[in-house]
């Protein structure tokens, strides 16, 4: 007899009386999401699975959990996450993310697979069952993200895509961003064709599109979209039949807008679902994960039920899990929540396959992961890499340049044309306008390519920040008020192999180092909070304003999201998908 049989006819057995349950939880009050409402009553586990909700007969059980008549509902799901840019490997993160509620994570690896491949991302990953929460791969579709115009560690081509689909924790094809599908580029038609064929969703990334690009975009298969800013483009991505994730991370702040909006239209909510995208540990942590996006859509005004059933039901239908996951129906894990009150997302107990592993906050077993040497070896800078690489250079006195400005709260910027000084044929900075040198540098020690053009926002009066993370190929991001304090701050990220930085002066100010990949912490998640929050307060010391410098800073080069990106080599208009002059 084969394990699975076995444990089907166990669970078939406990379920009709005649087998000790594993695990019994009695004495709540059960959630429905189907009907959408509350009833007292018991689940009764066996493998990981509820296999009766209130049986008539005596629950003969190993263990018995007494739920105080608390409120059990389904395990929050996080729809879309790059679970690097937490900057935690996922062993830390549980620590973090369980405690909130959040038992299910769909996960697109897209930075580890762009800065070593297939066998990077299969690292991080290789470790799912033992964690105490489940972990579902969104398989990179775009490794690079823009092939031509950035150099990357890796590269996953339609065979190593292929490949990752067939992996069991493979459910989706990951977000694909509009260029590649509008512009008709064979290779990604033939990665969503392989996703397809193996009856998968496709992940979408629609920013900045208009009605009849849409169409397009949904007619290739492209399933749900993360990018929405205001209510508009969601209520258009819903009647194309795009699912709309409504994003809340560190620097995509998206809930409020999105949900006041829906309410206020009555708008039918089986099509949302939540994500956090990109938000690092300290945000999750001060104010939650995907409870955040429920706690504050019952605060908007929502009905706490219909909140939760889109962090839930609506999450598993969307990936064609629901027969194992988002409810609490039998012959699904029992993945599961117990609140104290309905409206308030606070969670007292947590649950996966039945087994507490969380409770008022607090995760009962600290996890460590183990990663290959190859990780922690990824960032090596040109041996020619100086300052000078940093130059702008121009005849005359003045120079009209492209500057990259910032919006608050979000990723996308805007451009504006500026005129700056030119001494001894450099064009320089202007703090008093806060118009500061931007530069991102190769660091897979393939060509030593820099790039460099200016940006408004940053605030900084002195000194330099840097960051290893720099979505997607994650390169070297640097910002700075001087190339000299720029320089060093980039050698002190090969020194450590990776993580941010703050220089000033020529000293280095703060660190926190990030060696796996260039893009995660080995330390624990209170260890990475400690250090986070230092920085941060040290650039703020420095000039800046920003509550998530360096998460805006890792997103300030991203070469597909509106109006420019900036990769090592050159300043991108994310429009025409090209490079083109920083001097206008």
């Amino acid at each position: 007899m084969n394990q699975q049989l076995k444990f089907l006819k166990e669970e078939l057995n406990t379920a009709s009386g005649k087998m000790k349950a594993d695990m019994h939880i009695k004495n709540i009050r059960i959630l429905d999401v189907y009907t959408e409402t509350i009833y007292p009553g018991s689940l009764v586990v066996k493998n990981g699975k509820i296999v009766a909700s209130t049986p008539s007969w005596e629950v003969e059980a190993e263990q018995e959990y007494d739920g105080e008549n608390m409120i059990a509902v389904p395990g929050f799901m996080d729809t879309h996450v790059h679970i690097e840019t937490t900057l935690l490997t996922p062993e830390a993160l549980s620590s973090v993310i369980v405690p909130w509620g959040t038992t299910t994570l769909f996960v697109d690896a897209m930075e580890i697979a762009n800065v070593i491949g297939i066998k990077g991302l299969r690292a991080l990953l290789n470790n799912n069952s033992d964690l105490p929460f489940r972990t579902f791969m969104e398989v990179p579709s775009r490794v690079p993200t823009a092939p031509g115009l950035e150099t990357t560690g890796g590269i996953l081509g339609v065979a190593e895509v292929d490949e990752l689909l067939n992996d069991d924790i493979a459910v989706s094809l990951g977000e694909l961003d509009p260029e590649k599908v509008l512009n008709l580029k064979e290779e990604y038609l033939e990665k969503i064709l392989c996703a397809k064929q193996k009856n998968m969703i496709c992940n979408g990334h629609a920013i900045g599109l208009n009605w009849d690009q849409l169409n397009v975009y949904s007619t290739a298969g492209l399933s749900d979209d993360h990018e929405s800013v205001e209510y508009q483009e969601l209520f258009e991505r819903l009647r194309l039949g795009i699912k709309a994730l409504v994003r809340e991370g560190s620097t995509e702040r998206n809930v409020d807008t999105l949900i006041k909006g829906v309410i206020k239209h009555n708008l039918p909510t089986e099509d949302l679902l939540f994500c956090t995208d990109d938000k690092h540990v300290n945000d999750i942590a001060r104010e939650g994960h995907i409870s955040y996006n429920i706690q504050r859509s019952i605060d908007l005004g929502m009905a706490p039920i219909k909140a939760i059933k889109i962090a839930t039901l609506n999450a598993a239908k969307h990936f064609r899990l629901d027969h194992q996951l988002g409810s609490l129906s039998p012959g699904r894990f029992a993945d599961l929540v117990l609140l104290k009150e309905l409206d308030q997302i606070k969670p007292a107990v947590v649950f996966k396959s039945g087994i507490p592993v969380a409770a008022e906050g607090k995760l009962f077993t600290e996890l460590s992961g183990s990663y290959p040497d190859f990780l922690n070896t990824t960032v090596k800078l040109s041996e020619d890499f100086t300052s000078r690489n940093f130059v702008v250079n121009l005849k005359g006195g003045k120079a009209k340049v492209r500057v990259i400005n910032l919006y608050a709260d979000q990723i996308i910027n805007y451009e504006t044309q500026e005129n700056l000084e030119v001494v001894d044929g450099i064009v320089q900075t202007d703090q008093a306008r806060d118009i500061l040198k931007l530069s991102v540098v190769e660091r897979y020690g393939k060509n030593g390519q820099v790039g460099s053009a200016f940006v408004r926002g940053f605030k900084l009066k002195s000194g330099a920040i840097a960051s290893s993370v720099a979505h997607d190929h994650h390169n070297i991001v640097v910002v700075g008020t001087n190339d000299d304090d720029m320089l060093k701050a980039c050698q002190e990220l090969e020194k450590c192999q990776g993580g941010f930085v703050a220089v000033d002066q020529g000293k280095v100010k703060g660190l926190l180092p990030l060696p796996i990949g260039g893009l995660m912490s080995p330390l624990s998640a209170d260890e990475v909070m400690r250090k986070m929050d230092k920085l941060n307060a040290i650039v703020g010391s420095m000039g800046s304003e920003l509550p998530a410098p360096f998460m805006t800073l890792s997103f300030v080069s991203l070469p597909t999201v509106p109006e420019l990106g900036l990769t090592d080599k050159g300043l991108i208009s994310v429009k025409d998908h090209q490079i083109i002059p920083v001097i206008v």
